[in-house]
């Protein structure tokens, strides 16, 4: 599996940082879409960036999106899938107003709970995260690795572990 990154509009530096600490954690191979050259919210552009990397389509991506990156991502997502390209699974990072579906596993990530709470009424996804006690939204995509919270698993049941192990159990299954 391919983990993709799509970035928000933020400094290249917060993603470096978030990048090296997935890295660390879970083998898996990664692509980071360069925000300096394709604009985050921009299907299209993620689109073609996508088919620039020259993937195959057997090979199940996951996307990895944060803020803006979400409303391109997940356009990307639906168009690479549309391509005939297996879709593992759909993080969104803070993806607060954007409307969530589609026929892959989509999952949220907030850095409070009412961006969770009111994100859930545009697709609630798989299950999600919220973060407890809240930080801070760029804090939420530079330090994974302090970020503590709730994984909601279905309404009225969660369980407490850190952001980092969320992500671990969604790339690893």
């Amino acid at each position: 599996m391919t983990v993709i990154i799509i970035p928000g509009i933020h400094s290249p530096e917060l993603t470096d940082r978030f990048v090296r600490h997935l890295q660390s954690k879970i083998e898996r191979d990664y692509l980071v879409l360069p925000t300096e050259q394709y604009l985050p919210y921009n299907a299209i552009a993620i689109d073609q960036w996508l088919t620039n990397q020259q993937l195959s389509k057997t090979q199940p991506l996951c996307f990895i999106a944060f803020s803006a990156g979400v409303v391109g991502g997940i356009s990307a997502a639906w168009k690479w899938q549309l391509q005939g390209g297996k879709i593992h699974s759909f993080v969104a990072f803070d993806g607060w107003g954007m409307p969530l579906f589609g026929s892959f596993p989509i999952h949220r990530v907030s850095h409070d709970y009412f961006t969770h709470w009111s994100s859930r009424i545009l697709g609630a996804g798989e299950n999600g995260f919220y973060a407890d006690p809240a930080i801070e939204h760029l804090e939420l995509w530079r330090s994974p690795e302090i970020c503590q919270g709730w994984q909601t698993i279905r309404p009225g049941l969660r369980s407490r572990c850190s952001l980092t192990n969320y992500l671990k159990n969604i790339l690893n299954s």
